[in-house]
């Protein structure tokens, strides 16, 4: 087990219990299995941006080396192999990694799992890092931050997903999402580890990387499916890059915390003194 400050052992401890039902989509991760198609698309689009890549091409990251913080069974981590990467996958949780590499065995996918704590990485640089539902389950978010930019190549990029600490978030990622709809078991979410995307981004910043593009996760009830949208006040995601190497033409790191900000694949970036007025 990492030290206390890599991994919370509550959490981890929390996951493990239902690390065998990983891949049932109606299980206790059946709400990762219905966020992920839009927050796959949000990642896409992140890259292919970032190192000018054709998204529809058959395998647009090929080459890219990919590592996924906090993995678990892997459920990000298959998808972008899929698409060509050379995924690297880590997580504390010895039975989460045991699943993840049972199932990517399945289906013939070479993907590194690793049972590993985000700060116990050393000496490993990638392309692209991913923190997908990890920071607010992070004892330390700094440290994990930290350790998570120090990965980022030059030219490279983080993204990372979690949750707004809004009032707005409590009402439905907690109250609604474990109480009232149980769509988590009771005690998965603690309002006070969630992050504002200044916050975030403040950190990553911090740690040597720069702004790049936010947008929202937003569940849509008629269609019964989650969208990509501006709204950043429950679920969000953010990206930000570390200069340097062949990524392409920088745009300016100017986002929208207010609002939300569509990702920059697809529109640009809204003007950057609005982004930090999120709290």
């Amino acid at each position: 087990m990492p030290p206390p400050s890599a991994a919370d052992p509550d959490e981890v401890a929390r996951f493990e219990a239902a690390a065998d039902a990983w891949w049932d989509e109606s299980g206790p991760a059946a709400p990762l299995h219905a966020i992920a198609p839009a927050r796959l698309e949000v990642v896409r689009d992140a890259l292919a941006e970032r190192f000018g890549r054709d998204a529809a091409a058959p395998a647009p990251f090929a080459g890219l080396r990919v590592l996924d913080a906090g993995c678990g069974g892997g459920l990000a981590c298959e998808p972008l192999a899929r698409l060509g990467a050379r995924v690297t996958g880590i997580d504390p949780g010895e039975r989460a990694i045991a699943a993840a590499r049972r199932h990517a065995a399945l289906f013939g996918l070479e993907i590194d799992y690793r049972v590993l704590a985000m700060e116990d990485m050393a000496n490993e640089e990638f392309d692209a890092v991913l923190a997908l539902e990890a920071v607010e389950h992070a004892a330390d978010r700094g440290a994990f931050l930290a350790a998570a930019a120090r990965c980022v190549a030059p030219g490279g990029v983080l993204v990372a997903s979690t949750l707004n600490r809004t009032a707005r978030a409590f009402a439905l990622a907690i109250v609604g999402a474990e109480y009232v709809l149980r769509w988590v078991p009771r005690g998965t979410h603690r309002w006070r580890k969630f992050v504002c995307p200044s916050e975030l981004l403040g950190a990553l910043e911090a740690n040597g990387l720069r702004a790049l593009g936010a947008a929202g996760l937003s569940w849509r009830p008629a269609a019964r499916r989650w969208a990509v949208t501006r709204d950043l006040s429950v679920n969000y995601m953010v990206w930000a890059g570390r200069d340097g190497g062949i990524e392409s033409p920088a745009r300016p790191a100017s986002l929208d915390t207010r609002s939300g900000a569509p990702h920059t694949a697809r529109g640009g970036v809204p003007p950057t003194e609005e982004f930090h007025g999120h709290r």
